[in-house]
């Protein structure tokens, strides 16, 4: 089991820029895509980008594609959400995720989340 710690979230303005981390510990050994996730208020989690385990690989929601980063530094067991041009809809509880298989990554291990605000 993998446990997750998110960090880097809080208060913007629209336009503004935060990077998120989120570091992985426990059984870490193997190799593993990881992600993030977000929950606004009253809404559902939704996917947001994930990355493979080598990195070569990634994806993005169209809601953050081209403004979101992904990226991960597999030395310090750390994956990264470099966003940008942040809106207020951006505005949302981000999780990180891990799991062995990419498409399933939702059903793998989760963080317990970072706040990110962002005024108009």
């Amino acid at each position: 089991q993998v446990q997750l710690v998110e960090s880097g979230g809080g208060l913007v303005q629209a336009g503004g820029s935060l990077r998120l981390s989120c570091v992985a510990s426990g059984s870490t050994s193997g190799t593993y895509a990881m992600g993030w996730f977000r929950q606004a208020p009253g809404k559902e989690r939704e996917f947001v980008a994930a990355i493979s385990w080598g990195g070569g690989s990634t994806y993005y929601s169209d809601s953050v594609r081209g403004r979101f980063t992904i990226s991960r530094d597999n030395a310090k067991s750390t994956v990264y959400l470099q966003m940008n041009s942040l809106k207020p809809e951006d505005t949302a509880v981000y999780y990180c995720a891990a799991n062995t298989n990419i498409a399933t990554i939702s059903q793998g291990s989760w963080g317990q989340g970072t706040q990110v605000t962002v005024s108009s």
